[in-house]
């Protein structure tokens, strides 16, 4: 009944932040330059059409109206419809959320495995050469620049080793079959293998690029926690009692050291989430950081305020439940 109580109060001190959140992208959305009905209509329209389309779009409003008929929107379940293409917002913007997520997932998949266990061992063995190694790769992988890295691997494994494709989610000659839009998973729903692997050989290379500076941070954050954990008492105990050292390290140390690498992994998910238009514009990858870049170049306020919200609205649900995973964690943290 604890955790009941403080997720539900946790959860009602998201919507002063949300509707925060809302103010400021709707305000900073109508100080861009430029006219949505002008980008929509031509440089060559003529003002009379130009300021009817205003009038149809109720641009001409004051902006507290605005806010308003949009906030009554989105509390109704509605995104509204872009103003270029006229289409239904929610339906327009799942294939390119549902690319994003799945790239993100993979990257933290990959930043996790590899960051995790590199931090173990750094402290693990510490102030050896892997140490010394590991953490060097750490620091330049924390400094590599994201678009550096992408074209880097496009010239490597798909324009020289020719082993992996360079853009796009699919084969364009065979195109996955849309039930989810998590192409992964619509393959495998649908039977083809084949398609899988080819998705997943997609994956490799964006998802390396973007959870190249996650995986450092891990590596870091979990060295440092672990080296602090392992100086702890308890840790000494349980290798005077003979345990050998992967057993105290795996099963006694991490999960006491995992609670500051949590906290990082939910803020990187959310990060990843909203930030990856870099990595999205150099392998072709149709997410939802390029819907919304081209939506801020065609003036689509809909579109824009919409999606940051989504966008906000998920990094802020991941956090609550980091939070809520903590109890699961270390035993000693209680929710009253």
């Amino acid at each position: 009944m604890a955790l009941l109580a403080y997720s539900i109060r946790r959860f009602l001190m998201l919507i002063p932040v949300l509707l925060g959140m809302s103010i400021v992208v709707f305000s900073i959305i109508r100080a861009i330059p430029g006219d949505p009905a002008l980008t929509i209509l031509g440089e060559k329209a003529s003002p009379k059409a130009v300021e009817e389309l205003r009038e149809v779009l109720g641009l001409n409003n004051p902006w507290y109206m605005q806010y308003f008929d949009y906030l009554k929107q989105i509390l109704s379940g509605d995104l509204g419809k872009s103003l270029l293409t006229g289409a239904d917002i929610t339906k327009e913007m799942m294939p390119y959320l549902a690319a994003t997520a799945e790239l993100t997932l993979v990257s933290m998949l990959f930043a996790v495995i590899i960051g995790v266990n590199a931090g173990i061992l750094s402290a693990w063995k510490q102030n050896s050469w892997f140490d010394y190694m590991a953490m060097l790769i750490a620091l330049i992988g924390v400094s590599m620049p994201v678009f550096w890295l992408g074209l880097m691997e496009q010239w490597v494994f798909a324009q020289e080793l020719k082993w992996l494709p360079s853009v796009g989610r699919d084969n364009s000659r065979d195109p996955v079959t849309a039930i989810t839009h998590f192409y992964i998973l619509d393959t495998i729903l649908a039977g083809r293998w084949d398609q899988c692997w080819d998705v997943i050989r997609h994956l490799i290379l964006p998802g390396v690029a973007l959870g190249t500076i996650p995986m450092a941070i891990i590596a870091r954050i979990t060295r440092s926690s672990m080296l602090e954990v392992m100086r702890s008492d308890y840790i000494r105990t349980a290798r005077a009692k003979g345990l050998g050292q992967f057993w105290v390290v795996y099963k006694h140390a991490l999960k006491n050291a995992l609670i500051p690498v949590l906290t990082v992994i939910g803020l990187q998910i959310g990060l990843l989430l909203g930030g990856a238009v870099l990595t999205e514009t150099i392998f072709g990858w149709p997410g939802v950081g390029r819907y919304i870049y081209t939506a801020i170049g065609n003036r689509d306020y809909p579109v824009i305020q919409s999606g940051i919200l989504v966008i906000a609205t998920i990094f802020v649900l991941i956090n609550l439940l980091v939070d809520l995973l903590y109890a699961a964690i270390d035993p000693r943290i209680k929710y009253r």
